[in-house]
């Protein structure tokens, strides 16, 4: 007696017997074996895009370095390549072996957007860690917001919270995190205003601070470690420095900063990276000689040997 399909498999339809499944096996169906091929064709159409534009996202200047810094912004540089920034960029020129072309544009609202993201250079320095225009390489220096006053003064207070400072007049530049310490602690009624965006080729806030703490006209001064340094070195008067120390709920007093370059050019800072790390001390010599207050991991002063 001969079975029907039906009688090998009377609970399963026909079309879904082994004899068909076996069947089907041999003779795979011919949308699915396109459709696979098109999955793949896709696919490796993706690589082939992202390989091309890693590759061409970063054109850079191979056979010069070309920085963009500020004509008249000591400490940080000038059109005389005088700034300690100026010195830390012909560290990296020697290590590619390529010369330095500058671009010079004021560092005030805009120089980002219109320097490095216009493509007239390939390298910003002194640069805040995590900035939204650009993409931060590893820092290479950290320092912090400063209060300092004259030696002879006879101030004995080493931090903001000192009841001490309500007496006396404190210049701040506007808009700086200091500035809501001040406001935390009553300090406005007697402070010195100095303005945060200047054009650097004419005023100087920082400066004009340290001059006016020199002269007693102000009795401390609240400023970036930087340019604190570098004029307080420049004074005939000795001056008390103090690292201003972060406090919950307030904004940091310290910082990384990096160089910056621009978005997707993950080669060149990583070649930048590099070169931090290799001539980290190199670094750290030229901005100690420029008076600079530096910060180590954890926070500490680095102390001058």
């Amino acid at each position: 007696m001969k079975l029907t399909k039906t009688q090998l498999a009377p609970d399963v339809p026909a079309e879904l017997t082994m004899t068909k499944t076996y069947k089907d096996r041999s003779r795979p169906d011919r949308n699915f074996v396109k459709n696979c091929w098109s999955i793949i064709l896709i696919f490796g159409l993706l690589i082939f895009v992202s390989t091309l534009s890693a590759q061409t996202t970063e054109v850079r200047d191979r056979t010069a370095l070309r920085v963009c810094a500020d004509p008249g912004n000591l400490p940080f540089s000038n059109d005389k390549e005088e700034g300690f920034e100026n010195k830390i960029a012909k560290v990296v020129a020697e290590e590619l072996q390529i010369p330095i072309h500058y671009t010079w544009f004021p560092q005030t609202r805009g120089f980002i957007r219109n320097t490095l993201r216009v493509r007239k250079c390939d390298l910003v320095m002194g640069i805040s860690s995590a900035h939204e225009l650009l993409l931060n390489t590893n820092h290479y220096y950290r320092s912090v917001f400063v209060l300092f006053f004259r030696k002879d003064s006879g101030i004995t207070g080493t931090q903001l919270s000192d009841p001490q400072f309500r007496k006396l007049r404190i210049g701040v530049v506007a808009g700086t995190p200091p500035a809501n310490l001040m406001l935390k602690y009553e300090l406005f009624d007697n402070h010195r205003p100095y303005q945060l965006i200047v054009d650097t080729r004419i005023q100087k806030s920082g400066r004009d601070m340290v001059a006016d703490v020199a002269s007693g006209e102000v009795d401390v001064g609240l400023l970036w470690g930087p340019i604190a340094g570098y004029y307080i070195g420049r004074q005939n008067v000795k001056m008390t420095v103090l690292p201003i120390r972060d406090e919950p709920d307030m904004p940091k007093m310290n910082y990384r900063i990096t160089m910056g370059v621009r978005h997707g050019e993950i080669e060149w800072k990583r070649t930048l990276n590099k070169i931090i790390r290799k001539r980290q001390q190199d670094i750290n010599q030229i901005l100690m000689s420029y008076g600079l207050l530096l910060l180590d991991r954890k926070g500490n002063p680095i102390i001058v040997p």
